[in-house]
């Protein structure tokens, strides 16, 4: 018996001694020094140890342990209690009672996830975007220690991940050497919580540049969307990892560029097409900007398009500027024969300088090689932002009738392969990688800046945005607030009415601040760039959703917002525009109120004249004398002036709901 009892204590030793004494704890990238945790919360604490081990959590504000036990995947997560606003403090983890793992540094108090594409990945003053003031911007972020920051890694998945990877050693204490690359919207946004409330403000960073709405939402939210649901169910069939994505498309599609480049470079037949001698008297027309599948119906391949303008005697042997809003895909332009730029990406908006020895006055010949890779193609942009500029700052438009003629067709070959490798214009693959990994982390609230990449489809958006905002208040569990950024105003100035899908676009960022519970909108119209799609005052935008993060979840009782259309009447000759957000009244920047534009039933608007009665716009125009409608700053660019007394602008809008220029359209692909 003895023996026996030997034996089996020799055994029951043997088998503790197997299991480390000081087992590692890995813990979720969120959790690092000098994080911050939602103050006044039951905060989920997550991590992996090994299977079926004993985790413990000890919080140094009360000294209270959280216990739990990992599951057969060493998976374990639980909830602590945290405090009211302060720090720095401690966690202290511990598995089976081995070594612990300690998070110093650590404070509470407000923490807000900051998302969108690249004018929330704008830096504060980074390589290729800096904002107004950025220097003394950077030396300032020393004062603010109490504001943390996190970005998330770029990347993404065809499945939801769990785990994900940061810029940087995860959590950052605000410094001129941290703040740097750090979003500036974000920032600015977190500065002024933090001023205004005196408190730590935690902002976790996650966009990436020239995305869609739809790469930032999951599978399940997509399902009942046309042409999106069957998108995501594709994305969910691709191989898992980033590296077998990557085997299996990579050399597919760089094969299938060369093949193209190739093709391009055999298929260029109409060389001359640029010269001024040319005869296009057999080629089609074309409406531009717009989409050259309204003429050539799917159609990918090159497109040859041609024009002449006047050139005025003062503009004779002086430099001229030539802004193209966007090509999709890529181009090579020519002014009187010889090649002035080319660009490549669909996104990008063009600005290319005209020699002053190829300008002369009378007729002058501009071209365009429009190379379309797949999808829709054309001129993008609206009347305003397609044109040449002198250097008087006067301006020709290019919008209206062009020669057009199809020069090489891609339906001989073979269909473009996707791309699965980190290509972010995908559905579903931004939510995997970058959003469900931060799911369940305990934040306030969110902020959004995004549209520019769905403005083609802005009729789709009215549905998506809400749908997004209840798809992450889902997952998380709680119907957080939401604040929007309102597209700002860019390209050329409106200087006659348009439609304009920018314009439809507000219009649908609107309707989900209206419609969804909970949420709020920042209005820029105000503080865009004609000549940048990346409006530089970036302290003014963060300004904007921090006040309706004051206002609307801190309860500061502020004005937060811009006047906002609510109805309107017809009396006679006369339409009355009622609003809210009025503040102490509606004001005018300027002499007189512009931007208001009235249509009859035959829907063609015209300039009215507006002035502002109580909390009211009256307008009315000379050309219409039975109005039925009324825009306001609709346009990519718009004219408009109506403030508050609070200084915020009103946004844009409109009372008809005539179908619209982006109206069916439900995918880029």
């Amino acid at each position: 018996m003895k023996t026996l009892k030997f034996v089996a204590s020799f055994l029951l030793l043997s088998a503790a001694s197997m299991v480390p004494a000081d087992a590692e704890i890995k813990m979720c990238p969120l959790f690092t020094d000098n994080m911050v945790m939602q103050q006044k919360a039951d905060a989920p604490v997550w991590g992996t140890a090994d299977a079926q081990s004993t985790v413990t959590v000890t919080t140094s504000w009360n000294n209270a342990k959280y216990t739990t036990t990992a599951d057969e995947n060493g998976k374990w997560m639980l909830k602590v209690r945290t405090p009211k606003a302060g720090g720095p403090y401690a966690l202290t983890i511990t598995e089976n009672g081995g070594a612990p793992t300690t998070l110093n540094n650590v404070l509470i108090g407000e923490v807000w996830l900051c998302s969108g594409q690249s004018n929330m990945q704008m830096p504060v003053s980074g390589n290729w975007a800096k904002v107004t003031n950025h220097e003394q911007e950077v030396k300032d972020a020393a004062k603010y220690p109490k504001i943390r920051l996190i970005s998330v890694e770029r990347v993404t998945s065809s499945i939801p991940e769990e785990n994900f990877t940061t810029y940087g050693d995860g959590w950052m204490v605000c410094s001129p050497e941290n703040i740097a690359e750090f979003s500036a919207t974000a920032y600015f946004f977190g500065r002024e919580l933090h001023l205004k409330k005196g408190v730590p403000v935690g902002l976790i960073h996650s966009s990436w540049g020239g995305t869609v709405i739809e790469a930032w939402m999951s599978k399940e939210a997509l399902a009942g969307v046309k042409d999106l649901g069957s998108q995501a169910e594709m994305v969910s069939r691709w191989p898992e990892t980033r590296e077998g994505r990557k085997a299996k498309s990579q050399d597919a599609v760089e094969a299938w560029n060369r093949l193209t480049k190739v093709y391009d470079e055999v298929y260029v037949q109409l060389d001359d097409f640029k010269e001024v001698k040319f005869d296009d008297s057999r080629w089609d027309e074309i409406k531009l900007p717009g989409n050259i599948e309204r003429t050539y119906k799917d159609f990918d391949g090159h497109v040859l398009v041609r024009r002449s303008v006047d050139i005025p005697a003062s503009w004779n042997a002086k430099e001229l500027t030539m802004h193209i809003a966007g090509v999709d895909d890529n181009d090579v332009t020519y002014f009187n024969g010889v090649k002035i730029g080319e660009n490549s990406g669909w996104n990008k908006a063009r600005t290319y300088k005209v020699p002053a020895e190829l300008v002369k006055e009378g007729k002058a010949l501009v071209a365009i090689r429009i190379i379309d890779k797949s999808g829709g193609g054309g001129i993008t942009g609206n009347d305003q932002s397609f044109c040449l500029e002198g250097p008087d700052g006067k301006k020709i438009s290019l919008s209206g009738q062009w020669k057009s003629t199809k020069e090489a067709d891609y339906s001989s070959m073979p269909k473009r392969p996707v791309n699965m490798y980190n290509e972010p214009y995908w559905s579903t693959v931004l939510y995997n990688a970058m959003i469900n990994p931060l799911v369940p982390y305990t934040i306030k609230g969110a902020i959004w800046y995004q549209g520019c990449s769905n403005d083609t489809r802005a009729y789709q958006y009215q549905d998506l945005m809400p749908l997004m905002i209840s798809d992450w208040r889902q997952r998380w569990g709680y119907d957080f607030p939401f604040y929007i950024t309102q597209l700002a105003n860019y390209t050329g100035r409106q200087t006659m009415p348009t439609e304009s899908t920018w314009a439809e676009l507000r219009e649908a960022q609107l309707m989900a601040a209206k419609i969804v519970p909970n949420t709020g909108m920042a209005v820029t119209i105000d503080i865009g760039e004609a000549n940048d799609i990346h409006p530089r005052n970036k302290q003014e935008v963060g300004r904007r959703l921090a006040l309706q993060a004051l206002d609307k979840t801190y309860g500061m009782q502020i004005e937060s917002s811009g006047p906002i259309y609510e109805g309107y009447e017809v009396d006679g000759n006369t339409i009355r525009i009622r609003f809210s957000s009025t503040a102490k009244g509606l004001v005018v920047k300027g002499d007189k109120l512009e931007g208001f534009a009235v249509a009859g039933a035959d829907h063609k608007f015209h300039w009215g004249e507006a002035k502002i009665v109580g909390n009211c716009v009256e307008v009315t125009c000379k050309d219409v004398p039975r109005p039925l409608a009324v825009r306001y700053a609709w346009a990519h660019n718009p004219l408009g002036n109506l403030y508050n007394t609070a200084g915020l602008p009103a946004s844009p809008f409109r009372t008809d709901s005539w179908q619209g220029v982006t109206y069916g359209n439900t995918t880029r692909y």
